[in-house]
């Protein structure tokens, strides 16, 4: 391969490359419906379903932080935020809110399997820095957010 045809692919996979960068809101748009979606059917919808009995188990969890009543109502909680807060994320609306929520409740998560012993806690870190990450970039021009509050 001569220095011109290398000048010239390496041209042509930068301007692909720029190109792509030009749809980051609808990059964001799928990431938000897919990484919402799979929050919802695979964390949240098992956990609103679970009922009184599993929600007493999750709200459990707050025993690390030396609270030891009220484990139905935390558990409840953390399963409306993590069932309504990855709808919310779908829809992109009240976006930053809603990643803070299910951010604290991955740290939590992410905290039980570390100190409580249980699974491994890989997955639920990854959800606390993709949230966060979220939660400075924001929900993008194909948003309700953006649609309603401009």
């Amino acid at each position: 391969m001569d220095c011109g045809s290398f000048l010239q692919n390496k041209i042509t996979v930068q301007m692909i490359w720029d190109k792509l960068g030009k749809h980051a809101d609808l990059g964001l748009l799928i990431l938000r419906l897919g990484f919402g979606f799979a929050f919802l059917y695979f964390h949240g919808w098992g956990k609103i379903t679970g009922g009184p009995e599993q929600w007493a188990e999750l709200g459990g969890t707050v025993e690390i932080l030396g609270i030891s009543f009220g484990h139905v109502i935390f558990g409840f909680l953390a399963a409306i935020g993590e069932s309504v807060g990855a709808v919310l994320l779908m829809l992109g609306l009240f976006f930053r809110p809603a990643a803070l929520l299910l951010g604290l409740v991955m740290v939590m998560a992410s905290l039980a399997h570390i100190m409580q012993g249980f699974g491994t806690p890989a997955h639920a870190i990854k959800n606390v820095f993709v949230l966060v990450g979220l939660l400075h970039v924001g929900p993008g021009k194909y948003s309700l957010d953006t649609r309603l509050f401009g």
